[in-house]
């Protein structure tokens, strides 16, 4: 299947998904890949922030452990500095159903348009290799935290919303977007601390 042009911003990477053809089929994860590239870190943790974000697909069960699968893969591949992305077949096989994706767009676009106007190239330290290798590493431990999230509500979308930003810091070069999702990465992980002990 063709890639297709890679987003720069959540109001592009929903148009990427939305010009999937499923006609009533389930989509599998290699059909969301492909619809958003699979060479850059960005677009591919922005789709799996989406997903786990999103409360019509991402509460389904297993539906976080999948994603955080797909994270740990490739993050670990970014520190290892690979340059192309490999994930198992097993994995791009999961699907959802396509009605399921289409509300999920649907529901994103509103924010979506507002979020889109805050982005922009800010606080490049945190862009440079460093701050990408600090991104991956935190992206790594939200990527572990994640099956213990589904048993305590909410918490996975909160994982969602910090790989969501993450996501978006990276194709938008925004620091400051980075530093926030940094914020939420360890705020989710402290009420799962607390939720769980």
């Amino acid at each position: 299947m063709r890639e297709e042009r890679q987003p720069v911003n959540l109001g592009q990477l929903l148009e990427c998904l939305d010009r999937i053809e499923h006609n009533g089929r389930r989509v599998s994860l290699g059909d969301l890949l492909d619809a958003v590239g699979r060479r850059s870190f960005g677009p591919l943790l922005l789709v799996a922030g989406v997903v786990t974000l999103a409360p019509i697909i991402g509460d389904i069960p297993g539906v976080p452990t999948l994603m955080a699968c797909m994270v740990l893969l490739v993050a670990v591949q970014l520190l290892l500095r690979r340059e192309h992305f490999w994930l198992p077949e097993w994995l791009l096989a999961r699907s959802i159903s396509g009605q399921s994706l289409d509300k999920a767009i649907h529901w994103l676009r509103k924010p979506a348009h507002y979020i889109d106007r805050l982005l922009q190239p800010r606080f490049p330290l945190l862009m440079s290799e460093v701050g990408v290798s600090l991104i991956a590493v935190s992206c790594v431990l939200i990527a572990l935290a994640m099956p213990p999230m589904e048993v305590v509500p909410f918490t996975a979308n909160g994982a969602g919303l910090a790989l969501t930003g993450f996501g978006l810091a990276l194709i938008a070069k925004d620091g400051l977007m980075a530093s926030l999702a940094l914020v939420v990465t360890y705020a989710t992980f402290a009420i799962v601390a607390f939720r769980l002990f």
